[in-house]
């Protein structure tokens, strides 16, 4: 059973990185699209981060998200290409979600015990119900929440630690056999290698 669960070892990291791959591509692509504004952002010491080099950080980070995605996708250089991302995600957690505690949304049922501002959560879910009672008086509330409830997002460092804990299982692992770049290419080499004389 052991052998039979080691022979698709593979699939774990193949999963992980088209999991991760299309939300860093995507976050990488939107930055690129207005990295004036990101790095102004980044730069503003009250509605933002407040960051030294702003322009240089939102660069860095932009092209670590893009360049990073689509390392995962083809899975090439994937241990390398997880330290940058590890570090963004590290970065964004502490400057641009601490305050906000860990869940990312205000849901009373997702709370961990760990959570250490769950003042936001009670605030949260009280806006909540004053919105949806507003939206039932004034609006079509059936056809608002057609596509799913309404909530708050409460924007704490769940999903940034998430993936944080998703790159550093494949900073770890690895791309995987079969389904990487990094794998054939470990491959060949081992082939080369093996086709060479010893030298005592």
């Amino acid at each position: 059973m052991l052998r039979a669960v080691r022979s698709v070892d593979w699939l774990a990291p193949l999963l992980l990185r088209l999991y991760l791959a299309p939300i860093f591509i995507l976050s990488g692509l939107n930055k690129l699209r207005d990295i004036d504004t990101v790095a102004a952002w980044f730069g503003n010491p009250d509605g933002g981060l407040g960051l030294p080099a702003p322009l240089l950080m939102a660069w860095l980070a932009t092209l670590a998200e893009l360049l990073g995605g689509i390392a995962l996708l083809l899975g090439l250089g994937v241990r390398l290409a997880a330290i940058p991302l590890l570090v963004v995600m590290a970065v964004a957690a502490v400057s641009a979600h601490w305050q906000y505690g860990w869940s990312a949304l205000a849901d009373d049922t997702l709370v961990m015990p760990w959570e250490w501002r769950r003042d936001l959560i009670e605030e949260g879910l009280e806006r909540r119900a004053k919105a949806v009672e507003l939206l039932k008086e004034y609006g079509r509330y059936e056809w608002l929440t057609g596509a799913g409830n309404f909530t708050v997002l409460k924007n704490g460092i769940e999903f940034a630690a998430t993936y944080f804990l998703m790159l550093l299982t494949l900073l770890t692992t690895g791309a995987g056999r079969f389904v990487s770049v990094d794998y054939w290419v470990a491959r060949r080499r081992e082939n080369n290698h093996s086709g060479r004389p010893r030298v005592r």
